[in-house]
C-alpha cells in the first residue's frame, strides 16, 4: 500500500518516495516546476496548458518549490543527467543515420 503524507500546503502531498505531488494529480511538482523553466510558462499559462489543474493547486505547488527550492533543483538536475545518459547510450536512431546519409540533416 503507498504512504502519502500531507504537508502544510494544501494541495500538495509527499508520496511513498519523498517526492511532491499536487494532489487530486498525478503531477509531481518537479514536473510543474520544469515546465517554466523550460517554456518560461506564466501560473495563467500553466493552468492553460494544464486545465485540470486548479490556480489554486498551481501556486500551492510553486509556493512549495520556493520553499524547497534546493532539493527540487537538485532533482531536476538529476532528472536531466539520466535522460542524458539514456540518449547517449541510445546514440544516433536509425531514422537520423538514414536522413543523414541522404544529406538530408547535418
Amino acid at each position: 500500500m503507498n504512504q502519502i503524507n500531507s504537508t502544510e500546503y494544501k494541495h500538495i502531498l509527499i508520496d511513498e518516495h519523498n517526492v511532491p505531488f499536487i494532489k487530486g494529480s498525478s503531477m509531481k511538482v518537479v514536473e510543474l516546476v520544469t515546465s517554466i523553466h523550460a517554456y518560461g510558462w506564466s501560473p495563467e499559462e500553466l493552468h492553460f496548458q494544464y486545465p485540470h489543474l486548479s490556480m489554486s493547486q498551481i501556486y500551492s505547488a510553486l509556493a512549495y518549490y520556493w520553499e524547497h527550492k534546493a532539493e527540487i533543483d537538485a532533482d531536476m538536475q538529476q532528472r536531466f543527467e539520466y535522460a542524458e545518459r539514456l540518449r547517449l547510450e541510445a546514440g544516433e536512431s536509425p531514422l537520423a543515420k538514414r536522413l543523414r546519409a541522404e544529406g538530408l540533416i547535418k
